[in-house]
Order: structure tokens, then sequence, then C-alpha cells
């Protein structure tokens, strides 16, 4: 069974197609992992390993400092959606020697043989024009900039992000949930970590369920990362949707590409999609009659909440797609929480929000 469950997750996130001179992803040689801590093995964003997608590892610095390490360019343009990440400090390792290089003077190799990390398409970055040129012609592809591997990173994210949900639904959670129930006999405070790296990195180091190789211990920590802490896996599902072609009608940005930051307003006969809570609002002050509904995005679940039932984080450094954000949550215990960690300025419910101080957050 657990052999199946490895199987089924490199096939999922793509390490087993290693083209036709058997490139792999992973470190052949010694990972620089920059990270601290325990938890510095794993992408923060999606707890993948580091050393297994070594070659697509990117590194960005979050307040001029504190350095995080990811799979892949696709983890790092999730980042960059809450933080305010300068594109100078980002580092790439080049493929051909495996060492950080500066992102901005690499050459990536788009769309080649190799199957993507965390996306459809691939992107690997190299140092030299020459390298690039001769992994190409070997793999196929084509040479871009950082800038425009990042901008199509980001203009993917939001079918990158379904299709990789999906395949979770329906293979990853269900194996992360067998492991649980058959392996895990020590009590596990989920709630007690910040992201899910530091979870991977406390059940490996706490040995809560015994000895898990690399791709059970994945397989377990997105269960009990996504699932575990927000519910049962029916209800995994519950998002936002947004069709490609939906505009945000304050900012006219299409929405489908911020699936983190979406906010809806319905009506009887139609509704209206945001990129943010703080246009939702702006559009809600001037349209008021009529509403049925109103959905945001719960920060820490990622799944739809009531809008008039969510506590609002105000001021903090974590930015949406249009800067300043009210970020939601389900609870007041969570929205503390992240109020503290990221020196926000206050917490509201819904009826406590003031007009004046949403368009304030645009100065």
């Amino acid at each position: 069974m657990f052999i199946k469950i490895i199987i089924s997750f490199s096939l999922l996130f793509g390490t087993l197609n290693l083209g036709a001179n058997s490139f792999t992803k992973s470190a052949t040689i010694k990972p620089q992992l920059v990270q601290k801590g325990l938890q510095k093995e794993w992408c923060p964003v999606c707890g993948m390993s580091i050393e297994v997608y070594y070659k697509t590892s990117h590194t960005s610095k979050i307040n001029n400092a504190h350095e995080r390490q990811y799979c892949s360019i696709r983890c790092l343009a999730v980042d960059m959606q809450e933080y305010d990440i300068k594109r100078e400090d980002v580092k790439v390792v080049d493929a051909a020697t495996q060492k950080l290089i500066p992102a901005k003077s690499a050459l990536y190799v788009v769309g080649s043989d190799i199957k993507g990390t965390m996306s459809k398409i691939s992107k690997l970055a190299f140092a030299s024009k020459e390298s690039a040129e001769d992994f190409s012609i070997e793999n196929g592809g084509e040479i871009v900039d950082f800038k425009t591997a990042l901008v199509m990173a980001q203009e993917s994210l939001g079918s990158d992000i379904e299709s990789v949900q999906a395949k979770k639904t329906k293979q990853v959670y269900p194996m992360g949930e067998k492991i649980f129930d058959k392996r895990c006999k020590k009590e596990i405070d989920i709630n007690a970590y910040l992201q899910i790296n530091e979870l991977k990195a406390a059940i490996k180091e706490k040995n809560f369920c015994g000895e898990l190789k690399e791709g059970e211990l994945q397989s377990l920590s997105l269960y009990l990362w996504e699932v575990k802490r927000f519910g049962d896996l029916k209800k995994i599902g519950d998002v936002i949707t947004i069709s490609k072609d939906e505009k945000c009608p304050i900012c006219g940005m299409f929405v489908y590409k911020y699936p983190k930051w979406a906010a809806q307003i319905f009506y009887q006969d139609t509704h209206f999609s945001f990129d943010g809570v703080k246009d939702m609002m702006k559009y809600y002050f001037e349209h008021k009659e009529g509403i049925s509904k109103m959905l945001v995005t719960d920060y820490y679940s990622q799944k739809a909440i009531d809008a008039r039932n969510a506590y609002y984080v105000i001021g903090s450094d974590v930015y949406g797609p249009m800067g300043d954000e009210l970020i939601p949550f389900i609870n007041e215990s969570e929205a503390k929480t992240f109020y503290m960690d990221h020196k926000a300025r206050k917490i509201v419910k819904f009826e406590d929000i003031e007009e004046k101080e949403v368009y304030k957050l645009d100065e």
C-alpha cells in the first residue's frame, strides 16, 4: 500500500519523467538550504522536499531579511501574492551547476520535456546562455528571462492550483488519512504550527507516526494541514468558484488569477467576484440593496466562508493583489494568531468595517 502511495505521489508532482538524458530534478550534490530550523528541508508553501525538487528551487527574502526557499517558481509566485518580495532578492538553482544564482540574471528553459514542479509547464534556470541552449536542444522548450518566466508562472496559477487540488482531493488526502488512522498514535496539535513545513518537521522530529518515507510524510502532512485542520474530506472542495472571464468590477483584474483572495457578492439574479475583500467592500458600500449572500476566502483554510460572520485583520505586513487588504478568518483565535505574527493594526467584525478605513488602505 505505501509503495503505491509513493508512486502516486511522485506521479502527481512530476518526478518520474526524466527525459532522454535521465535528467533528474533532485539534488546530486549537497543542496544549499537557506531556511532556519528543522523545517528548512521543505517548501513553506506546499511542503514539498527542497532536495527532491532542488533544480527548480528558488529562494526569497521576507521583510528584507527572513529567507524562504521554495520547490518551484510556482510556489514563489504564490508567496509573492502574500508578501512584498523584491525580484532582486530572488535566487534560483542553476540546473547545470546546482548553485544558487541571482534569478534576475538567469535564463529559463520553459516548456521542455521535463515535467513541471507544481505546474503543468516546466521552468528550469541556467546561469549561462550556452547551458540553456544545450538543455533546450536536447529537451525542447524556449529560452526566456526571469521576468518572463515569473509572469508565466503567475498567469498559470489559477489552472495549476485547480489541477493540483483536484488530484490531491482524489489521491493524496485519502492516502494521508489512511496513514493518520493506522500509524499516528500520538496527539498532534495541528494549530501549533504556522506553516506546513513546520508541521512536517515536527512529525518527523517527534516521531508522531513512526518512521515515514518522504512520500508518506508529505501525504500525511497535506491531509493534516489542508483537511484535518479545517474539517472532513467531503468539505475540502468548498471553495469560491471563479470563471476565467470574471473581472473585478472595481479594479478590472481577472479574479481567477488570485484564488487565495477571491470574494463574491450575490444578488437574486447575478453575482460579482472580487480579487480581495477591500474591493468587495468598496462595491458593497455602494450596492447594499438586494444582497442574498456574501462570500470571502478564509486565509488559512482557503475555504469559502460567510463574509458577515468572518473576522478581518487590517494593517498587516501581508499584501493582496491590490496591496493592503482586509484579511478574513473563520474564527477569532486564528485572526489573533495572524494579527500577532504579522504586526497588524486591528481585528474587526464585518459590521465594524468602516468605508473610510477601506479606502485608507489604498494610501
